[in-house]
């Protein structure tokens, strides 16, 4: 029990289910930065273009949340017009909390097209497949997550 708590995302609200019912304490963010400022955020380094890599906090237990999107999104934009997607889990206190998309195109800077502490919430599919569309495929039609 004790390992399981420790382990437990500083981000998440710890599991009742095993007896823990006090909440982790947060570390405090350093006065300098801001740790919800996207600009600050630092991508991954993709293998090929196009490509979406999505960062998750593995603490938190988001591997099979990563794997849908993945998932659907190979099933929205098949290859070519998306040849890699890769899920990264992470497990470290500067990452509590992490669901970041990140999308990478030839010759242009990465482009974070989602942060789950910035939006507030995880990524609705039909805005996260729109949002990626408008930057590999800004004709396609997404059927209905289009209406």
């Amino acid at each position: 029990m004790a390992d399981t708590a420790a382990a437990a995302c500083v981000d998440c609200k710890p599991d009742t289910e095993q007896g823990s019912s006090s909440q982790v304490p947060h570390p405090p963010a350093p006065a300098s930065s801001n740790l919800l400022d996207p600009t600050t955020f630092i991508p991954p380094q993709p293998s090929i273009t196009p490509s979406v890599t999505i960062e998750f906090c593995d603490r938190c237990r988001w591997l099979h949340r990563a794997t849908w999107v993945s998932t659907e999104l190979f099933l929205t934009f098949p290859a070519p017009a998306l040849r890699s997607i890769t899920i990264m889990p992470l497990n470290a206190e500067d990452t509590a909390g992490r669901f970041r998309v990140w999308l990478f195109l030839d010759d242009k800077p990465p482009v974070l097209v989602w942060d789950r502490k910035v939006e507030g919430s995880f990524p609705e599919l039909k805005v996260l497949k729109q949002r990626i569309r408008d930057h590999i495929q800004p004709g396609k039609s997404l059927g209905h997550s289009d209406k």
